[in-house]
């Protein structure tokens, strides 16, 4: 009797964590760092605002206008009110014409959710790293875009709430703008010293001569 007690003890203690433990419901394309970060962040925003940040980073190649909200019904079992549901798709269509791709939802359980967080600003931080121009293979432009989206969310939540993150990406959109300038501006002194310079000093030179 002692024991069967001390196991419902036990399964009351940790029945929210395992109610709330997995985040991730459906993961594609994350490394295990990503996965890592994403937990981490989702763990910490769940324990001070109480809002349940679930994430989806699916392959699938969605067709054109296709119904992501319809989509999220079919996970609606795995969540826990009050959340909202960052889908990551880089595969869906956007049009026919453009044969572009690539789509990033924010499903909130109700619109008090919604105004928590400006969805704007999320997938500005999500689609930022993506569009960018370097030498990181894809795979990782997808870890680190789906990383930054989801911790401008919860950072957004958090301040919604009046509380402060401690494991979210601290000025994701800034600092991602920061490293921007930052190559840009040494692509043009590499171009003025082997480039621009010694056309200068020539015709400096020549119109002295």
């Amino acid at each position: 009797m002692i024991k069967a007690i001390a196991r419902l003890a036990l399964l009351a203690l940790f029945l929210p964590f395992l109610l709330h433990a997995d985040y991730i419901l459906r993961n594609d394309l994350l490394n295990p760092k990503a996965i890592q970060f994403v937990k981490i962040m989702a763990e910490e925003l769940h324990t001070k605002t109480g809002v349940n940040g679930y994430l989806i980073a699916t392959n699938e190649h969605f067709p054109e206008r296709y119904n992501l909200v319809a989509y999220s019904k079919k996970y609606d079992a795995n969540m826990s009110k009050p959340y909202v549901l960052f889908i990551f798709a880089p595969f869906a269509l956007i049009t026919e014409k453009s044969q572009q791709r690539g789509r990033v939802a924010l499903i909130p359980s109700s619109e008090n959710i919604a105004e928590m967080y400006d969805k704007r600003n999320i997938m500005d931080a999500t689609i930022d790293v993506i569009a960018g121009v370097d030498k990181n293979k894809i795979e990782d432009k997808h870890a680190i875009g789906v990383v930054q989206g989801y911790s401008e969310l919860a950072d957004e939540i958090a301040k919604a709430k009046g509380v402060e993150l401690e494991h979210t990406i601290k000025e994701t959109r800034q600092g991602f703008w920061v490293v921007q300038a930052l190559v840009f501006l040494g692509a043009a002194i590499v171009f003025w010293i082997f480039f621009f310079r010694p056309l200068y000093i020539r015709i400096r030179d020549g119109k002295k001569a």
